[in-house]
């Protein structure tokens, strides 16, 4: 049996494309299509990799991209420039990346202002554990491409950049890793990312640790925060977390 991961703080296909633009470090007005296509495609093989549920419209976008990307790399005749009818779809692609770009930031500007407005000034628990010593620095709650993109730097490192196999029930135990990682944020209280996975040197037991980690998110179990793009990446149990592990107690043995 298939082991399956619902998440219900899965972004959307623009929110990964604008991922990768951060990512690379590109002008949203000058998009590689062909380097960013891939790396969608290769994010989408990832996920379902992983099993994770992938909505319609990340397949939609999917089929979008190749066409793209397809265009970009025929040569083109100059009669067949205006060929086609009605707007140029990666011009229509780009403006609803920059459209929704300004609906986040709008967002953003919004929840801070309403912080003000409660003249609420104080940082986090989390925020003053991660910046002791640092600050100025600022802090990120992490996307699940975020998330994604660490794996993949973990599979490299281990030599187990390629496919990975379908994950299973019989393969894995996800309750045994909640329990291990929720013991762990007992004891240390934070954990990095990449500590998780130092001592395991196969692809199941890294996918399952992962998968793992992914529940707790979803079950507000943990936080995962960064202080800088692509820096390390912190793992922070919820407050009160022995009332979390007695709620979860039930909950784990769902997951297999």
């Amino acid at each position: 049996m298939s082991y399956k991961v619902k998440l219900d703080i899965f972004e959307g296909p623009l929110d990964l494309l604008l991922f990768l633009i951060r990512k690379n470090e590109i002008d949203i007005y000058d998009i590689p299509i062909v380097t960013i296509a891939q790396q969608y495609v290769d994010y989408l093989e990832l996920m379902k990799s992983l099993n994770l549920e992938i909505a319609g419209e990340f397949l939609v976008m999917a089929a979008t991209l190749i066409h793209l990307k397809s265009r970009a790399l025929l040569p083109q005749q100059d009669d067949d420039l205006g060929a086609e009818e009605g707007p140029d779809p990666l011009e229509e692609l780009r403006r609803q990346l920059i459209e929704y770009q300004k609906y986040k930031d709008a967002a953003v500007v919004l929840r801070e202002k309403d912080i003000l407005e409660k003249d609420v000034f104080t940082r986090s628990y989390y925020e003053d554990k991660l910046v002791a010593g640092d600050a100025g620095l600022e802090i990120e709650e992490l996307s699940l491409f975020d998330l994604l993109s660490a794996l993949q730097n973990i599979l490299k490192k281990g030599g187990n950049s390629n496919a990975l196999m379908e994950v299973t029930a019989e393969q894995i135990s996800v309750k045994d890793k909640i329990t291990w990682l929720l013991e762990m944020l007992k004891e240390k209280n934070n954990v990095t990312f990449e500590s998780l996975f130092a001592s395991f040197t196969n692809k199941v037991e890294i996918v399952s640790t992962f998968l793992a980690l992914l529940e707790l998110i979803k079950l507000q179990a943990v936080r995962v925060l960064q202080q800088a793009a692509f820096g390390t990446i912190f793992i922070y149990s919820i407050e009160d977390n022995q009332k979390t592990i007695e709620a979860l107690s039930d909950a784990v043995d769902e997951f297999n």
